[in-house]
């Protein structure tokens, strides 16, 4: 398994994960998953030992020395490997190395407990985005 920064040659890759896990399993609407926003994004792209995507996620540097992590996206017969860790590893990384002091996102609510177990803090109330309940989220980088 590699996890790897990418350019935005391979967002095809990235937003064939992205169409499985959120327009096909979750019931996003397209035009809702694909926002416009992609080139402005560094992309992480996980691929499996023959080369396949399997995971992605992207990130956006926002005012303030912010980070704003989006797009986690896991194909389901890899959940639970560890995946989702190594991405969201490669964009904390990314972010440290920018000099950001901040990292947000919006959690669905089922997968709240994966990111306060890597320091993430909820805060606000619970909303919905694409029909699907979210909380806002922040993990506070260390200098």
């Amino acid at each position: 398994m590699e996890v790897r920064l990418v350019g935005l040659d391979a967002l095809p890759a990235c937003l064939a994960v992205r169409h499985t896990v959120f327009i096909e399993e979750q019931q996003v609407p397209p035009d809702l998953e694909v926002d416009g926003l992609d080139p402005e994004a560094l992309h992480v792209l996980a691929t499996d030992d023959a080369g396949r995507p399997v995971g992605t996620a992207r990130m956006r540097v926002l005012p303030g020395a912010r980070a704003k992590v989006e797009r986690v996206a896991v194909l389901a017969e890899q959940r639970g490997a560890g995946l989702g860790a190594r991405l969201m590893d490669a964009l904390e990384a990314e972010a440290r190395r920018q000099g950001l002091r901040h990292v947000d996102l919006s959690a669905q609510v089922p997968v709240l407990g994966f990111y306060a177990a890597r320091g993430y803090v909820a805060h606000g109330p619970e909303f919905m985005d694409a029909g699907i309940p979210h909380r806002k989220m922040t993990l506070e980088l260390a200098p």
